[in-house]
C-alpha cells in the first residue's frame, strides 16, 4: 500500500496536475545520480534530479501476484551523466533504482513512491541507453542452494576453492593493439589456452583498475601471446599498458587436477550419471 501526503493526494485528484517522474540511481560504488522527466532540474531531499533530454520511462504497472515487474527507461548518453564508458565498465551493474512522482510546482507535498528494484540489462544503441528495471520480486525467482553438476561451482581463488591466486598470476605489458578487445604481448611464452577463461586486470593506462575475462589466449612462436577479451574494454588499449593475468579455469576436474593440483577442493560431481546415462537402454549401453 502506498502512502502519500494529503496535499499530494488532493493534487493528483484534481483536474489539472503538475506531476513529474524522478529516478534515483545508487551504484554499487555509492555514487548517487538523479534524473527527472521535468524540463528543469529538481532538488529533492538533498539530491539534484537532472532534467534529462530524451529521458523516457515506460508505464509503471502494479500486479497483485508475485510475478516480476519489469519496466524500461530510455535516455541519451551524455558527458557528466550516464556515459557509454561507465556502462561498459560495469558501473551500473545491479545498481539500485527508486522511482517516484512529485508535484514539481510544490515539492513540499512530498513524493509518491512508484517502484524500487535493481537495474537488469542495459543496452546501447545510437547514442542512447535502454535500461531495464527489475522489481523486488526478482529475488524470489533466484535459486536458493545448489544443485549437483559435473563442473565446479566455486570461483577460482574463493574461500571454497582455496587456490592461491598469487601463485597463478603473471604480469606483462601490451606490445601491439588490434582494437579494444584484442592485443598482443610479445614477451608471453606460455602455451595457447593457459589463460583462456582467466581474468585480466589492467594496472596502468586509461583502463587501470578495470578487469575482463579472457575469451581466448593463443601463443605463436616468435610472436608472443595474443589476448582476445570477452568484451571490448570501455577505453582504448594502448601500447605499454601494463596488466596482471590469472590462469584460466574451465571448472573441469581435469583442469583442476593438472593445472592447479586442487582436486581436494573441487566443487562438482563429474562422476554422477547424467540424463543421457539414465535414458540409455540395454542395447545402447557400453559393455
Amino acid at each position: 500500500m502506498k502512502t502519500i501526503s494529503a496535499g499530494l493526494a488532493s493534487h493528483i485528484a484534481g483536474e489539472v496536475t503538475t506531476l513529474s517522474t524522478c529516478w534515483k540511481v545508487t551504484r554499487r560504488d555509492s555514487e548517487v545520480l538523479g534524473f527527472t522527466d521535468h524540463d528543469r532540474d529538481l532538488a529533492i531531499e538533498g539530491i539534484t534530479y537532472a532534467a534529462a533530454t530524451g529521458f523516457t520511462p515506460s508505464a509503471v504497472a502494479n500486479t497483485a501476484n508475485l510475478s516480476v515487474d519489469n519496466l524500461e527507461v530510455e535516455g541519451m548518453l551524455a558527458a557528466g551523466s550516464v556515459t557509454e564508458a561507465d556502462i561498459l565498465a560495469g558501473k551500473y551493474d545491479f545498481a539500485e533504482i527508486e522511482i517516484f512522482m512529485v508535484n514539481h510546482a510544490d515539492l513540499s507535498q512530498g513524493i509518491l513512491r512508484l517502484r524500487r528494484g535493481w537495474l537488469g540489462e542495459v543496452s546501447l544503441s545510437g547514442g542512447q541507453f535502454i535500461a531495464e528495471l527489475r522489481g523486488l520480486t526478482q529475488l524470489l525467482s533466484q535459486s536458493v542452494g545448489e544443485i549437483y553438476a559435473p563442473s565446479c561451482r566455486a570461483a577460482l581463488g574463493d574461500t571454497r576453492c582455496k587456490v592461491n591466486l598469487a601463485a597463478h598470476t603473471v604480469t606483462g605489458s601490451v606490445t601491439a593493439v588490434a582494437d579494444r578487445q584484442r592485443f598482443t604481448d610479445s614477451t608471453r611464452t606460455e602455451a595457447s589456452g593457459l589463460f583462456t577463461s582467466g581474468v585480466l586486470t589492467f594496472t596502468s593506462g586509461t583502463n587501470a583498475g578495470l578487469r575482463m575475462e579472457v575469451k581466448e589466449y593463443t601463443h605463436r612462436s616468435g610472436s608472443g601471446g595474443t589476448m582476445t577479451l570477452a568484451l571490448p574494454m570501455p577505453y582504448a588499449i594502448a601500447v605499454s599498458d601494463t596488466y596482471s593475468l590469472v590462469k584460466g579455469c574451465d571448472k573441469t576436474l581435469t583442469t583442476c587436477k593438472q593445472r592447479f593440483d586442487n582436486v581436494v577442493n573441487f566443487r562438482g560431481e563429474p562422476h554422477v550419471p547424467g540424463l543421457d546415462r539414465m535414458l540409455e537402454t540395454a542395447g545402447t549401453r557400453e559393455r
